[in-house]
Formats: C-alpha cells, sequence, structure tokens
C-alpha cells in the first residue's frame, strides 16, 4: 500500500502502518535482559503503576489468571517483584515492582534512547522538527489510548 503524501490530513492506515513498523523495532533494540514480551510489559506496566492486583494485571495484559500467576511467581524469584499483602484488605495481594525490576526497565530505555540517537542521525532537521512536533500529539494519542 502507497502512502499518502498529504500532510494536511492524517491517514490512520498509513500511520498505522510506519507505527508497526516502528513498534517492531523498537521492541527489539535493547541488547540487554534478553526477557520474553509479556514479562518486559508486565514490568513496563508496574514501572508507571506499581502496585496492582493480580487481577488488574490480569486484564491489563490480556493473560489468563493462571498465566499471571506462573509470571508473577518466577518474577518473584528473579527479584523483579514482590508480592505484599493489600493494607485495606488482608485477603487481597498487590505485586510491587523491586527496584531491581525499575532497573531493568530503566536500563532497557537507556539503552533504546542511545540505539533512537543514532537511527535519528540519518533524520535531515526537518524530518527531526516535524518529529518533535508530533510529540505533543503523540502523548495525547497515549492518553486517549490509555484511557479506553
Amino acid at each position: 500500500m502507497e502512502p499518502k503524501n498529504n500532510l494536511t490530513e492524517l491517514n490512520v492506515s498509513d500511520f498505522a502502518m510506519v507505527f508497526e513498523d516502528l513498534t517492531r523495532i523498537f521492541i527489539r533494540l535493547p541488547s540487554i535482559e534478553k526477557l520474553s514480551f509479556t514479562t518486559l510489559s508486565v514490568l513496563h506496566t508496574l514501572s508507571l503503576k506499581s502496585p496492582m492486583r493480580l487481577t488488574e494485571l490480569t486484564v491489563n495484559e490480556q493473560v489468563t489468571q493462571s498465566a499471571i500467576t506462573q509470571l508473577v511467581t518466577r518474577l518473584e524469584r528473579a527479584g523483579l517483584v514482590e508480592r505484599r499483602p493489600d493494607p485495606n484488605d488482608g485477603r487481597v495481594v498487590q505485586v510491587h515492582i523491586t527496584a531491581l525490576g525499575a532497573n531493568v526497565i530503566d536500563s532497557r530505555r537507556l539503552n533504546r534512547m542511545t540505539q533512537l540517537s543514532k537511527f535519528s542521525e540519518g533524520l535531515t532537521q526537518e524530518e527531526k522538527r516535524a518529529i518533535a512536533s508530533a510529540i505533543p500529539a503523540l502523548r495525547r494519542l497515549v492518553e486517549l489510548g490509555t484511557d479506553s
């Protein structure tokens, strides 16, 4: 499918295709911390919203309760998360990211920033400005996607 070059309107198809390609590259960039996508997704989620109940993680990560329980157990054994009782309801367990787990996410982000900096060297100043000017709209798009 050929991209449309009309710069006054958003072509959702073009945007989706480019975003998918960029996402595929982006999630594979770090050469450190070789963990599964689901594992990294859980750690990333917890780095933003820790603590969370297992049921919340199940919904957020779109996996089964059994799968999230097994994954959290593995992460706990690795020292990346810990389970603690909910201070408001002793029957409920909350999952907290540990400093080690947060470090995994931080180190991956730093590695990505380094790699993206290298890629951006191939862009023109105009292309860099276009990306920079799109950042507020992309942040807003994330907010809208998160709210739904």
